[in-house]
């Protein structure tokens, strides 16, 4: 988007002149159909980073239900692991009251690069990480962190300065209460990057049904962790079970 500023003078009684400035226009960028906020996720062009998912700062979400939170954690680790997604995990301060990183991270990513960062508050400071982010070879990065508005919103910052595109999700991240969260995300959107929830990555990564991953979405994405989709899944199964009882008869 442009703008344009123009001041003029202008006469008033008394002879008096003032200069007057005019509120400058806004017009669309006429090349707006290349930005990259129109590109799409695959599973070829992105990579995961899991920031300070850990037992003791997840305690201090108290913006969504803890169990949700942990929930939705989960499945957004599960999309990168249905698709394969270079990841890479990260602690802070592991030995002390934050906590070590979930569990449930070192089982679905056992061969990830983990950085138990000794003093950086923002991961992309730790030359480690940031390596371990270069290594992926990719220019698109998921992040999710606790809390939203310090441990995600650091590290996204500095990211999109090093030119990298941003999903932010918003829903594996977690803050001290709503307003703080939401604040964050009006933040995020405002540096640059793009604010979604883990549903949208999950869709957007299998795109078409007919992909193989398909059922790994399903089944540990979708099916593990929005509990009306499991029951949807589990009806359809027992009706198709019922119909194949019936035409067997």
């Amino acid at each position: 988007m442009t703008s344009a500023r123009h001041t003029h003078t202008k006469q008033i009684a008394g002879g008096a002149a003032i200069s007057v400035t005019k509120r400058p226009t806004h017009r669309r960028n006429e090349t707006m159909t290349d930005s990259r906020y129109l590109e799409f996720l695959t599973p070829d062009n992105c990579a995961l980073l899991l920031i300070d998912h850990q037992t003791g700062t997840m305690l201090g979400v108290q913006d969504i239900r803890l169990d949700q939170f942990r929930s939705n954690v989960l499945a957004l680790a599960n999309i990168g692991k249905v698709h394969n997604l270079p990841t890479v995990l990260t602690a802070s301060y592991a030995e002390g009251p934050n906590g070590p990183l979930l569990p449930e991270l070192f089982d679905l990513f056992p061969d990830a690069p983990y950085i138990a960062r000794p003093g950086w508050i923002n991961a992309w400071e730790d030359p480690e990480f940031k390596a371990a982010v270069e290594n992926t070879g990719r220019k698109k990065l998921i992040m999710a962190g606790v809390t939203t508005d310090v441990c995600l919103y650091f590290p996204v910052v500095s990211a999109l300065a090093a030119g990298y595109d941003v999903y932010a999700v918003y829903d594996a991240s977690g803050c001290w209460d709503m307003m703080s969260e939401l604040t964050s995300c009006m933040r995020l959107a405002q540096a640059g990057a793009i604010v979604v929830n883990w549903a949208v990555i999950a869709a957007m990564l299998q795109w078409d049904w007919r992909r193989p991953v398909a059922e790994g979405t399903l089944k540990n994405v979708f099916g593990g962790h929005l509990p009306f989709y499991e029951w949807l899944a589990s009806n359809q199964n027992f009706t198709k079970t019922q119909v194949a009882g019936t035409d067997e008869q």
